[in-house]
Parts: structure tokens; sequence; C-alpha cells
């Protein structure tokens, strides 16, 4: 059976999804994109600031169900443009323990919701 997951500190669904959906231990993120929960305002200052974002809506969601990133085991990274690799992965990497840190894949893509140029994706296990 699964349960619909929300919360208010990541943002609302842009479409017809939800945040996350916890079936059994297991919870499955929607994408993250660098809308800030409380304006609705994307932040695309710089690279590094908006994958901070993501990942911060990531751990609001993480948070709602008492998981960490710690209890992440894989990651889906999607780019728009792969020369901003370095950048995210940097801030990407605050976020885990190398030594623990969870299967990923990292893919380019031609275009993102809103335009934007990261988007990342958790499944978390408790």
């Amino acid at each position: 059976m699964k349960k619909i997951i929300t919360t208010d500190n990541a943002p609302a669904p842009i479409g017809p999804y939800n945040q996350a959906i916890m079936t059994g231990n297991t919870l499955y993120t929607s994408g993250q994109i660098a809308i800030h929960p409380k304006t609705g305002v994307l932040i695309l200052d710089t690279i590094k600031t908006e994958t901070n974002q993501v990942m911060l809506n990531l751990k609001a969601i993480l948070d709602k169900v008492d998981m960490t990133f710690e209890n992440v085991i894989k990651t889906t990274i999607f780019l728009s443009d792969m020369n901003n690799f370095a950048e995210v992965n940097e801030v990407y990497g605050n976020y885990f323990d190398e030594s623990t840190a969870p299967a990923r894949e990292t893919v380019a893509v031609a275009a993102l919701p809103k335009f934007v140029n990261v988007e990342i994706s958790v499944i978390a296990v408790k």
C-alpha cells in the first residue's frame, strides 16, 4: 500500500504528482528543483545555491518521514549542462558521508522543468 507524503517545507507539486510516496519502509521522492518552499521563487543565483536549495527540499521530505540522507540508497541527478557536474557534485557531497554514500546516476538532459539547471530525486529506506 502506498502512502502520499507531503510537507509545507518542500515545494508543492507543479503537476499531477506528489512530493513523495512511501510504500513499506521505502520512500520514493519526486524530482526536486530549486523552488523555495515558502516563497515559491526559483533559487538560480549560482549552480551551487541552486543545488543547495534542491538538497534542502529533499531534506524536508526526508525529515517528514523521520529519515536523513543516511537512509538514502539511490539518487538520480539530472543536469541541463554537464559542465555544471563538478559544482553540483561538490554541494551534493556535503550532504553525504562518502563512505556510505548512495548509488547514483547523473544524466544530462535537453531541458528541465521551469528551465532549471539541476533536478534530483532519491530513494530512501528506513
